[in-house]
């Protein structure tokens, strides 16, 4: 009776030790779960933003200016890099040194180009992924005769997947405008996370700043956007037509409208017959621009690809092989005349997208 005892009770007390595991393990996952839910960022659906900067330059009926729209990877996002969420491996993909790198080569094209407005995307605020580089304040900084507005994407607490972790971010996008900014807004897009997954995910909004037209009743409406990426196509539908009765209202009152960023989808009316999407890999949504009637033209310059998938470092692949997308450009009110848009090919460098510039002239 005893040796049976005995040989049960390794077994017993193995037996607890992993119970005790399991409990441990839901307390834990509870009161994570818990902590997320209770900090879970919760905009409104409409917000001011604080215009930061001065800008000393004053729009008029007529004049000609120069938009530039780029995503900037926050800064990690460089041709040394892949991303688990597009099928590479890399959770983590930059060193703080490479970081700043990208962020300063950036920076240096974007004063080359000079550009009197710049949507930027994937600016983060402070997050791991960036090494908590404050980038928001970098491009306000190295821009000092712009005025910038910034518009939060996402303020997670921490991303608790995969492992090792993707943890703290805070990011959103930031737009630098040398005209005088009255104005600039949050506006709330819908999103497709539920709970739980809505504790840790994107919150995405617009950001509309609003330029006064010297001698009119009129404003330049400037919307910048990033619009969802990784949903099942239901997200980025609420967004799209949200984002067209925000433009068509706009229209309506008189103003001229240009809205430009990350789309994360292919514009009916672009030409992307070069740019196949290989199977397997993630696929951009389509917008259909008859959807959104006749105020407005959608443009971007598919001649060169704006983004380039994560899937695989860039660096030393195959370029001609490589999957590209033509997903960022810009929607237009056609009260504005466009004079050229173009994408600068700047090789996937420091970001996993290249910049699109655009030149209007406002009508009289």
């Amino acid at each position: 009776m005893s040796k049976d005892n005995n040989s049960k009770s390794p077994l017993k007390t193995i037996g607890k030790i992993l119970l005790r595991i399991v409990i441990a393990l839901l307390i834990f996952i509870v009161v994570g779960l818990g902590i997320l839910t209770i900090f879970e960022y919760r905009p409104a659906d409409e917000e001011a933003i604080e215009l930061t900067g001065t800008a000393t330059k004053t729009l008029s009926a007529g004049d000609t200016l120069t938009v530039m729209t780029w995503n900037t990877g926050y800064g990690a996002l460089g041709d040394n890099a892949d991303f688990f969420m597009d099928g590479g491996t890399m959770v983590t993909t930059a060193d703080e040194g490479r970081v700043r790198e990208n962020l300063e080569a950036m920076a240096t094209e974007i004063n080359l180009i000079n550009p009197d407005v710049v949507f930027l995307q994937e600016v983060d605020k402070t997050a791991d992924r960036s090494h908590k580089i404050d980038e928001v304040a970098f491009f306000a900084d190295s821009n000092p005769d712009k005025v910038s507005s910034y518009a939060l994407n996402m303020d997670a607490l921490f991303i608790p997947y995969p492992i090792p972790p993707i943890g703290r971010v805070k990011v959103g996008i930031q737009t630098l405008s040398a005209y005088n900014a009255s104005s600039s807004t949050r506006l709330s897009l819908p999103v497709p996370f539920k709970w739980p997954v809505s504790t840790c995910n994107f919150k995405k909004c617009l950001d509309v700043t609003r330029i006064p037209v010297q001698g009119t009743d009129s404003e330049l409406v400037l919307i910048n956007l990033h619009l969802e990426a990784y949903d099942s196509g239901e997200g980025k539908i609420a967004q799209t037509n949200m984002l067209r009765e925000v433009l068509q209202a706009e229209v309506n009152a008189g103003n001229y409208v240009i809205a430009g960023g990350d789309f994360n989808q292919v514009f009916s009316n672009t030409d992307t017959a070069a740019y196949p999407v290989y199977e397997g890999l993630w696929q951009p949504g389509s917008i259909d621009i008859s959807d959104f009637g006749n105020d407005f033209t959608f443009i971007t310059d598919s001649t060169v690809p704006t983004c380039r998938s994560l899937d695989k470092v860039y660096l030393g692949a195959d370029k001609d092989t490589f999957q590209y997308y033509v997903i960022d450009g810009f929607i237009v009110s056609n009260n504005i005349s466009i004079n050229s848009c173009d994408t600068q090919d700047l090789d996937f460098v420091n970001s996993d997208h290249n910049p699109v510039v655009l030149s209007v002239t406002l009508h009289n």
